[in-house]
């Protein structure tokens, strides 16, 4: 079960908006926001997910909460955004550049782009479509665990406010 920390923003009947409280990976590594993922952050921005869950704890607006996600359900998911549109670009690329042998057609590396955005188009299709019917499987709903203790700063040495 991965698990994340999350505050309660909103609570109705048996469920509670949460908003994960996400964390940089930024200025922990040695490339020290450089990176790919430094640089999407930077030019989206960051805005907060809200997601609502089943109120199996009874928490309430502000407390701090565990959330869980079953491993196997995520890497079922990762699979398929990640993998499927790429299995969809090559193989749309190959079956173009195929065909336009088999046709002689001149341009083949044209068919080839053209067959890859078409398989990668087909394959996000699929990944949405996927998605949509995950939605509703209570197996891929992330869960509240349980109330996470409150968080502790210790002062730092030399801190004059300690």
């Amino acid at each position: 079960m991965i698990e994340e920390f999350a505050i309660v923003v909103a609570t109705d009947d048996s469920y509670a908006e949460v908003e994960p409280q996400r964390r940089s990976t930024c200025h922990h590594c040695a490339v020290q926001g450089a990176c790919g993922t430094s640089l999407i952050d930077k030019f989206l921005g960051r805005r907060p997910l809200r997601l609502r869950v089943t109120n199996s704890i009874g928490a309430r607006v502000g407390e701090r909460v565990i959330l869980g996600v079953a491993d196997a359900m995520l890497l079922r998911a990762a699979v398929a955004a990640y993998l499927l549109p790429l299995f969809g670009l090559m193989l749309g690329a190959a079956l173009a550049l195929e065909l336009a042998a088999w046709g002689r057609w001149p341009g083949g590396d044209l068919w080839a782009v053209a067959g890859a955005l078409l398989g990668f188009t087909l394959a996000l299709r699929g990944v949405a479509g996927y998605s949509r019917r995950l939605r509703a499987d209570e197996r891929y709903q992330p869960c509240l665990l349980g109330r996470a203790a409150p968080q502790v700063t210790l002062p730092l040495p030399g801190d004059p406010s300690a």
